[in-house]
């Protein structure tokens, strides 16, 4: 038949989210990045994107919910292994480790976005880190790692956390994902980052204790 397989829902939607976490990966910014040179990358007319997306900054957002997915997946992966509250620093420090590897490109449209030229790209990866931190206060309640916290102190306290394995994340795209000793490097410098957090924390006093 001459009639034109027809493309299954998303596909193109797919592609286009996919060529511009390529470009990214390449070493483009996401920010330089325009419509034609997303669309030439995905192997699709111009006309094709404004099915899905507005502009590139609602592509951007898109991004911005797959990367939270994986963060989700992150969260997950380290509730179902770090089973001992002393090995909540390393074994979380080593799985994230692995989830960057392994989504190297959504980790730099990640980096790229947090100072980036997008008001609204950088405000859903913001509103990203808020919910990991969140989630990550919860834990550290269920873990009993922080009870003489208030919540406030508490929500400060990860977000510290969060923001230092967010600006470990620039050193650890910076090497070669195959360089096993700077990647362990990275690890153990990490690790020891979160450790003299936690250490301070369990030294606070709050103010009129």
């Amino acid at each position: 038949m001459a009639e034109r397989q027809r493309r299954k829902p998303g596909e193109t939607r797919e592609k286009l989210m996919n060529a511009a976490l390529t470009l990214v990966g390449k070493g483009r910014h996401f920010a330089s990045l325009g419509i034609r040179e997303v669309t030439r990358q995905a192997g699709v007319v111009p006309t094709s994107f404004y099915r899905h997306f507005r502009n590139m900054d609602d592509l951007g957002l898109q991004l911005v919910d797959e990367l939270g997915l994986v963060l989700r997946r992150m969260m997950r992966e380290a509730r179902a292994n770090v089973l001992q509250a002393d090995k909540l620093m390393e074994e979380s420090v080593g799985i994230f480790i692995s989830h960057v590897q392994a989504n190297r490109s959504f980790f730099f449209f990640m980096a790229q976005g947090l100072a980036g030229e997008s008001r609204a790209v950088q405000e859903g990866i913001r509103s990203e880190m808020r919910f990991f931190a969140s989630e990550l206060a919860n834990d550290l309640r269920r873990l009993r790692l922080a009870n003489h916290l208030s919540d406030a102190e508490l929500e400060m306290t990860c977000d510290l956390i969060v923001r230092t394995v967010a600006f470990c994340l620039t050193d650890l795209l910076g090497v070669s994902p195959d360089d096993d000793y700077q990647v362990e490097q990275i690890r153990k410098r990490t690790t020891r980052f979160l450790q003299l957090i936690f250490v301070g924390a369990a030294h606070w006093k709050s103010e009129g204790a």
